[in-house]
Order: structure tokens, then sequence, then C-alpha cells
């Protein structure tokens, strides 16, 4: 299993505090334009600010079946993730969709479980099960519970897509594969899928696009193109169980980047919320070191340090 190092921490949750304060800017870009429209565009904008960056740090682009292929796979997925949790605005709330979207760090450990056989310590599951409590805190309004929805539904299906994106990122990543072109590949195929999706079930109007341009710019350029690269780039360095913690921390940055700049105070069971899950990351971390130091006792000394 990957071992998680400092770089991926730092990384990750830069991630994580990017998509936190993009939330709302998703929300208030679905008051005028439609999801394929909305997801569409956001991910051509990705794309295009990558562009430079895949052409400088390459020097052209790797066309290796290999390569290709793994884009393609990534990014059909990473499409289907997006535009479920995009649905998922016409029904249900900001809060909920966070919150199930949220369940892709429980369903990474369990499909690592069902499918790759990989043995998770007693210790992660309950770092596990905090960080949902945590969440549930953070961002659940308890008389909400007993109102499930279609949204809701959908943005479960969303978690499962991004496990699995999570979890193919994992697989993908090797010391020949650049993060930055996989990061370009997946916003490419992901861009002309919902592209194409929104030409044939929306009417995308100019007039409301533009209206949206705020909302899509901030959510292309900063959530798509730099976000999720730095999560392809910081999972190098993280185990995916580990990663998947770290970046549902984006619901707490929504919540701490809207009690600063929309000056919104923080109830007591958002601070809660928000104390359980940092501390549900240090369970993971130290469960991942103990494991290490268990399969290799003689190098667990000298890996934390590299």
């Amino acid at each position: 299993m990957r071992r998680t190092r400092p770089a991926g921490i730092i990384l990750l949750l830069i991630t994580a505090i990017i998509w936190g304060s993009s939330f709302v800017a998703q929300s208030i870009g679905m008051q005028s334009i439609d999801a394929f429209t909305f997801t569409g565009i956001r991910t051509v904008l990705g794309m295009l600010f990558l562009l430079p960056f895949t052409l400088i740090i390459n020097k052209g682009f790797d066309y290796s079946k290999k390569t290709l292929r793994k884009g393609l796979i990534l990014g059909i997925v990473f499409s289907f993730a997006q535009n479920f949790q995009q649905f998922a605005f016409y029904y249900s709330t900001s809060g909920k969709i966070a919150f199930i979207t949220a369940f892709y760090m429980f369903f990474v450990p369990l499909f690592s479980v069902i499918f790759l056989k990989k043995k998770i310590s007693v210790l992660t599951w309950l770092s596990i099960l905090m960080g949902l409590v945590g969440l549930f805190f953070l961002c659940i309004n308890p008389d909400e519970m007993t109102n499930i929805n279609p949204g809701d539904i959908l943005a479960l299906i969303c978690a499962v897509f991004y496990a699995v994106q999570i979890m193919l990122i994992d697989k993908f990543l090797d010391d020949k594969t650049n993060g930055v072109q996989l990061s370009f590949m997946q916003f490419f195929v992901a861009g002309i899928i919902s592209v194409i999706a929104m030409f044939i079930f929306e009417k995308p109007v100019i007039a409301d696009i533009k209206t949206a341009a705020p909302s899509l710019l901030y959510s292309g350029i900063m959530s798509c193109g730099i976000a999720y690269t730095l999560q392809i780039v910081g999972q190098k360095h993280a185990s995916p169980v580990v990663a998947s913690l770290l970046m549902c921390l984006e619901s707490v940055f929504a919540v701490i980047t809207a009690s600063i700049i929309l000056h919104e105070n923080m109830q007591p069971a958002e601070m809660a919320g928000c104390l359980i899950m940092f501390a549900a990351i240090i369970i993971s971390q130290v469960s991942e070191s103990l494991s290490a130091k268990k399969q290799n006792p003689e190098s667990a000394g000298t890996s934390s340090a590299e």
C-alpha cells in the first residue's frame, strides 16, 4: 500500500481547502444554468487552464496507448461523479449533498477490502466512523434526515464514483505517469461527455452563462484546474484511504470559509464536527504508522524521514 508522506498531506489539504471554498460557487451557479451546462463549462475551463502547463512540463503529450487508456477511463468515471453531484442540487440542500458525497471515505476502504483484498486496521475503520460522525454534526440538520429525496440518492451514487476515481488514481499513478497530463486528460474526456450531454438534453443560453460566469470561472480554474490536479499529484504521496479522509475535509473548510468571508458564526455542533474530523485524520495517520512498523520494523524509523 502506498505510504503517506508530508508532501501528500499538504497537497491534499490544499485540495480540500479549494474544494470547500468553491462549494458555494457551485451552488450559486446552478441558480442560473442547468447541471450539464455548469459541469461541461467548468470542466472545459479546467482543461484549458491545464493545457499550457501540460505542454511546458511534458514538452508535448504522451500518446502511448497505456496513458490514453488511463485518461479515458478516469475521465468517464470523473464525468459520472461530477454530474451526479451537480444534479443532486435540484432536489437536496448543500449540507446534505456535502455530507452524503463524503461517504466516499467509507467506500474507498470498503472497496479495497472487497475487490483488492486489502486489510484495513481497526484504528482506520474507527477514523472513518469518526469522520462520518464529524460530517454529520458539520453538515446535517437532524430535522432533514427523515426527508430522503432523489438528490440524496444521486449524491450517494456520486460518492461511489468518487471512491472509484480515488482508487483508479492510486492504481494509475507510477513513476512514468505525469500527474498534470493525467489530470488534463481526465478533464478532456469528462468535458467532452458533459458538453455533448449539454447540447442534447439542455438549451444553454448565453445570457444565463454570463450571469453564472464568476461561479464558473472560480469553479473551473480553482476547483477543476488546480484542486483536482493537486489531488492527483498529492495521491502520489498518500494511501487512498488517508487521501479520502483528507479530501473530505472540504466540508470543514467550507464552513470555516463561510465564517471568515461571509461572517457566518459557527454553531457549537459545527465546531464539534470540525474537531472530530481533525481527530479522525490524526487517528488515521497513527494507524498507518503502526501498520508500517508491523510490516517493516527495521525500516520504519528511516521511512518516516524520506
